[in-house]
């Protein structure tokens, strides 16, 4: 039975923190692959701009070629939305049956995870792969009131700190300020190429 690692986001763009979690991930975890999963448009992010699908597509396919155990799922390409991590796992796990899926979370987003679509029924088709970060340890016992089982479900993995989000480097192309530094450089191309994150997007989104 191989651990399947499941990585989903809007990467908009895709950036160095999420190549390092990723990587950690494999290791910290014994993954045999982690699946990115592209997100066409977040639920949690109706109303704002974000940048066409195809063009992420591109930027995360240059991230899974840095490591031969990553791969690319258009899972949630190939089926309309809404699209909520729960019905994610549950297609996953029907194309790859008797491997286990582990979906892989910042400590921030296992604290919000009571507020997504049907999180129990979520612990029941995969456990959690949560990056440990220093000095924000999750309270389990406080989430394992409203998501009775959570802990049972819950594996945590080491990754370098780096704070680094796709919001801060919309700001810093925006605003003129250097960002090669945060993302690959061939994504570095694909921004400037496209002239992505150069009008305002109404707000800073998360992630």
């Amino acid at each position: 039975m191989a651990r399947l690692g499941v990585f989903g986001g809007s990467f908009d763009p895709p950036h160095l923190g999420h190549l390092v979690l990723a990587e950690a991930a494999l290791r910290g975890l014994g993954l045999n692959r982690v699946l990115w999963v592209l997100t066409p448009a977040p639920p949690h992010k109706q109303g704002w701009k974000i940048s066409p699908l195809a063009v992420r597509e591109r930027m995360v396919s240059i991230m899974v070629e840095q490591n031969p155990q990553f791969d690319f799922s258009r899972v949630e390409m190939e089926r309309p939305g809404p699209h909520y991590m729960v019905d994610t796992v549950m297609e996953l796990g029907r194309r790859w049956p008797g491997d286990a899926l582990v979906l892989l979370l910042g400590g921030d987003s296992l604290r919000d995870l009571p507020s997504w679509g049907r999180p129990q029924l979520l612990l029941e088709q995969c456990t959690l792969g949560v990056m440990r970060r220093p000095g924000a340890e999750p309270r389990l016992a406080e989430l394992e009131e409203v998501l009775p089982g959570i802990s049972k479900r819950t594996e945590f993995f080491d990754a370098p700190r780096m704070d680094i989000s796709s919001s801060e480097i919309r700001r810093r192309v925006r605003s003129g300020a250097a960002y090669d530094h945060l993302v690959l450089p061939r994504v570095a191309a694909v921004i400037a190429g496209e002239g992505l994150y150069l009008e305002d997007a109404g707000g800073a989104s998360p992630g």
